[in-house]
Order: structure tokens, then C-alpha cells, then sequence
């Protein structure tokens, strides 16, 4: 039995930052890894290497906004291990039937002159749209960074401009309850509250919606901060695609003695008097850890799938029921298409420039289109009648993802993980086949070719991968790719459970990760820079907690130098 310090399942990007944190702080780390392709979520393949060879495809994640809100490339030197990124300006291209279109820049002035073009009164607007989601992200990205329950944490990550960032949306108690009302209701109420045009409220649900829930859906007007995040920090991709991010972590967790193997299936967390003491993997091989396991995987798997029930209830009897019945994933999750293009997509009606296609191409015609889209699939419908969807080219912002001149496609269409009235057929009872969901993406194809002619004849080769498919892929709970779904009730202290949110479990030495813990899914390192930090208390309590007790004051203090000077 090989013996390590600390143990991760799952060699996600968050459990790869988890080990780095862990081995600079002299731990020795194992990580296993389900697929023959460490990264989960943050992979780049070529996967139509006899069809489109040298065509590569980000087979899930593809623009990064979250991990810009943290410390995580900086504190792990990433660019010293491959990491570049390029950022994307403009960020979002949206055309409509109409022949009017939002394109929004980097620049807010950019964005506003383009809205002005359309809609003065919703140019002027949308400034202060901006203004307030910014100072309410920046006063709350300290909470981001830290265990949703470690207040020393979160205080030494204020410094006075975002206590006045907190306090600018906050302020006298009239004030403060009108965020929370804002907080309470949903983000296509307050885009009516703001806007006039359903160009503009169209583009804007739609990524408000990449939280996984209509636009209509009361306590999540958050979503509409996803905007306001890509003119500040910015939108970017890796260069070479979201696998090089896997790439550098993986470059890093090795140059400091970490152990990453593949093709290791866990099936088992051992459990010794009460305490994670190793994992055993599929064929029997078993890994010994003498400090932690540490879980990159959802809490309901790994408890339901993976623990003992006797260990488990001896733990806590009540949190198996829990897991199973107290966690909601509403049956939304994602339909993957890749296409290899011998050209890139052109807008012909939309008075098409090569810049539309930097950032990400939003086919949504109106609120009620992305509403739809999000609400179909949560009883079970495939919303492809009108398909809305997100569009990438990836190529035009990195040419190295493809052959010299030619271009790669992804698209993500919103769907059922269960398909209505097909339970027990299909791949793992969802329903889903391969003639389902080729006649799904053809749908999709169609109506993106209604606003891009020149697609089709542009397609060298496509693969299109179900929901099914894609939870299998990732050992994704009903193809839920951030674990759980990210609704208000889900977040911060309550996720997963309250009593799992501050990364440890009942079990002692046996902790959790990824994008089912805070602060939740997308690219971002924080639940892996977070759970790290917490595996450190759990060392040595007391000598981490005067550590960071240390370096919050250091922090306030310099804060208050640097504001003053």
C-alpha cells in the first residue's frame, strides 16, 4: 500500500490547486483520477483526431471570468508553468432577428455607444446597471475567497476600498433593504426595472441565466452581475484552450513532488474508528493517507457512493437523508457541439466584422426564448423548437487550436439530463441516444445558420455529445456540472448543507472540494485554494489561526497606509 499525507479523488482544476497549496506547505499529495485525462471540467482534446486531426476542443469550460476575482494565479506563479491568458474584447456579440444586435467591449463607454445606437435612454442606463454590480462584486469577492465560515479569513480580505465598495450598496437601512429586495427577486425583473429594449435584456438574461435557472426565477437577480464581471475583471481564455489552465496546475503539483495518476476509479473511501484513512480504487489498490482525503467530487456521491452507510451514520445518521433528499438539481444541464470549420462563421445580416467573433456569440431573440430554454428542461422538454444557445469561436482569439486558416466551433444548448416520457431508454435510463441528439443539434445547427449562411458549408466534422454522455464524462450528478445547482438557497454557508460548508465533513479527515462547495461552479481555483486552507487549520490549529490573524492585520494595516499616502 503506497502512503501519502494527503489523498485528492478527482484531478479537477480545483483538486489541482487544493494539492498545490498542500505541497508548498510540505504535505505529500496523491491525485486519482477517473478518466485517462486529468483536468475534469478544464480539459482541451483533439476528440476527432481521424476526422479534424489538429483540431482541439475545450470540452467544457471555455471563458474565464471567476478565477480573475481571486489571488490563485498569482499566488501559484502559473505563468512561470506555461499559463497565458488572453482576454477577449469585445466579450459578447448577440445578434437579432431584426437586424439590430448588442455588442458589448471591455470598455463600458464602448459598450454604451453601442447600445446608443439602438437606445439612448438604455445606453445611459445601462452605466449605472454596471456601476452597481461592480461595487456590490467587489465588496463581496472577500467572502469568495475564504471559508464561507472562517470570519478571519474573510475580514483580512477587506482592505478600506472594498469595505467602501460593501458600503456603497449598503448604507442607510432604506438602502440596505433595497438590495435585499434586489437580492430577492429575479434577473428579469430587474432588467425590466433598468432597460426598455429586448436587445439588450435578451443578451443579458441569457448570461444571467449561466447559473443555471431562468431568468424569471425569484432570489437569483445575482445572475445579472455575469455582464458586469466581463468588463471588469475581464473575460479570457488560456492560450492553447482551458486545458492549458490543467496543464500549468498539473506542471506545478509535479515540479513539487506531487503524484498524479489516471485511470483510477475510486470506489471507496476507508474509514478506520471514525477517520478517512485512504481510498481504494477499482481492481482493489489501495492509497493510505495519513493526514486526509480530500473529495473533488459531489458530497451526495461521495457519501452515498462511496462511504460506508454505517460509517456514514455513525458520523451523522441524519445526513444521508439529507444529501439524497435536501439537495436540488432541477434536470438542467448541457448538450455539446464541436465542429471543425474550414472558415469562420460570418453574420452576413448583421453588417458582420471579424470582431464579433472574440468573445462569445449569444443566439438569444428575446427574454421569453432564453426563459424557455431554461424552464423546458426542468420538466423534462428539450427546448429546441427556437433554440437560444452560447456560441464560441475559439480560433479567431487563438489561432493555435486549429490547422493555419481554419476554425473550431463550440456551442452549449441548454436540455434535460431526463428526457420527458423516456424513462429507462437511452443511455443510463435518460432517454438520450445517439439519434436524439443528433437530431437535437441539427435543430441547433439551423437555427444558428439562420443568422451565420455560411456555417454549413463551413462544417469539416462535428461531435456532439448528450447530457447523458456528459455526465458519465465528468461523473457528474444528473449532468450537473457545478455539482448542485447554483440558486441562492445552494450558495455560500448553505453549500452544499450547512453542515458540510466549510469544506470538512462528520468524518474526521475527510474533507471536500470543487464546484458543488463555495463558492460554486465555473473556473475560479477559490473552492480548491479554500478547502487547502482549511486542511492547514485542521494541522495545526492554533498556530494558523495567530498566522492568519497576523495576516489580516497586516493586511488592514497597509490597507490604511496605502489609502492615506
Amino acid at each position: 500500500m503506497q502512503v501519502f499525507d494527503v489523498v485528492i479523488i478527482g484531478a479537477g482544476h480545483n483538486g489541482l490547486v487544493c494539492a498545490a497549496y498542500l505541497l508548498k506547505a510540505g504535505y505529500s499529495v496523491l491525485l486519482l483520477e477517473k478518466r485517462s485525462v486529468p483536468g475534469g471540467a478544464a480539459t482541451t482534446e483533439e476528440i476527432m483526431p481521424e476526422s479534424a486531426p489538429g483540431f482541439q476542443f475545450n470540452r467544457c469550460a471555455i471563458d474565464h471570468e471567476f478565477i480573475h476575482l481571486g489571488p490563485v494565479v498569482e499566488e501559484l506563479e502559473l505563468t512561470k508553468y506555461g499559463l497565458e491568458y488572453l482576454f477577449c474584447d469585445p466579450v459578447v456579440f448577440c445578434p437579432h432577428p431584426d437586424g439590430s444586435y448588442f455588442l458589448g467591449h471591455r470598455s463600458i463607454e464602448k459598450t454604451c455607444a453601442e447600445i446608443a445606437r439602438f437606445s439612448p435612454r438604455d445606453a445611459q442606463r445601462y452605466a449605472e446597471f454596471t456601476d452597481f454590480w461592480q461595487r456590490l462584486l467587489k465588496g463581496i469577492i472577500p467572502i469568495f475567497n475564504a471559508p464561507p465560515k472562517s470570519i478571519v479569513d474573510i475580514a483580512g480580505n477587506y482592505d478600506l476600498q472594498k469595505l467602501k465598495d460593501l458600503l456603497s450598496v449598503l448604507g442607510p437601512p432604506d438602502k440596505t433593504l433595497d438590495l435585499l429586495r434586489t437580492m430577492l427577486t429575479s434577473a428579469e425583473d430587474m432588467l425590466n426595472e433598468y432597460f426598455d429594449s429586448e436587445f439588450l435584456k435578451a443578451p443579458l438574461a441569457r448570461l444571467a441565466s449561466e447559473l443555471g435557472a431562468p431568468p424569471s426565477q425569484k432570489m437569483l437577480s445575482i445572475g445579472a452581475i455575469m455582464m458586469a464581471m466581463r468588463h471588469d475583471p475581464g473575460m479570457a481564455r488560456p492560450k492553447g484552450g482551458t486545458g492549458a489552465l490543467t496543464k500549468a496546475l498539473l506542471n506545478l503539483v509535479q515540479s513539487l513532488g506531487g503524484t498524479v495518476l489516471v485511470d483510477q476509479h475510486v470506489e471507496k473511501v476507508l474509514i478506520d474508528d471514525g477517520r478517512a484513512v485512504g481510498v481504494r480504487v477499482a481492481g482493489g489498490t489501495e492509497y493510505r493517507a495519513n493526514r486526509g482525503v480530500i473529495s473533488n467530487i459531489d458530497a451526495r456521491r461521495l457519501f452515498l457512493q462511496m462511504v460506508d452507510q454505517a460509517d456514514t451514520d455513525a458520523a451523522d445518521p441524519e445526513l444521508r437523508e439529507r444529501l439524497e433528499r435536501r439537495i436540488v438539481n432541477n434536470n438542467e444541464t448541457i448538450l455539446k457541439i464541436d465542429c471543425a470549420l474550414s472558415e469562420p462563421l460570418r453574420f452576413e445580416h448583421h453588417q458582420h466584422r471579424d470582431e464579433y467573433l472574440t468573445g462569445s456569440i449569444l443566439i438569444a431573440d428575446s427574454v421569453k426564448q432564453v426563459e424557455q430554454a431554461h424552464s423546458d428542461p426542468s420538466v423534462g422538454k428539450i427546448p429546441d423548437a427556437d433554440p437560444s444557445m452560447y456560441v464560441v469561436v475559439p480560433t479567431m482569439l487563438d489561432p493555435s487550436m486549429a490547422p493555419n486558416g481554419q476554425h473550431t466551433l463550440w456551442i452549449e444548448f441548454f436540455a434535460p439530463y431526463q428526457v420527458e416520457n423516456a424513462e429507462g431508454t437511452g443511455l443510463n435510463g435518460t432517454g438520450w441516444t445517439d439519434e436524439l441528439k443528433n437530431q437535437v443539434a441539427d435543430r441547433v445547427l439551423d437555427k444558428l445558420a439562420t443568422y451565420a449562411p455560411n456555417l454549413k458549408n463551413a462544417i469539416i466534422a462535428r461531435q456532439v455529445e448528450s447530457p447523458a454522455e456528459l455526465g458519465a464524462r465528468l461523473g457528474a450528478y444528473k449532468g450537473n456540472y457545478y455539482h448542485i445547482d447554483m440558486t441562492l438557497e445552494q450558495m455560500i454557508f448553505f453549500r452544499p448543507l450547512p453542515e458540510l460548508a466549510n469544506y470538512k465533513t462528520p468524518i474526521e479527515g475527510l474533507f471536500l472540494t470543487g464546484a458543488g462547495t463555495h463558492p460554486g461552479g465555473s473556473i475560479s481555483g477559490m473552492p480548491g485554494r479554500n478547502c487547502a486552507r482549511i486542511f492547514l487549520h485542521a494541522q495545526q490549529p492554533l498556530a494558523q489561526m495567530f498566522k492568519d490573524a497576523g495576516e489580516s492585520l497586516k493586511s488592514t494595516v497597509g490597507s490604511i497606509f496605502r489609502t492615506s499616502s
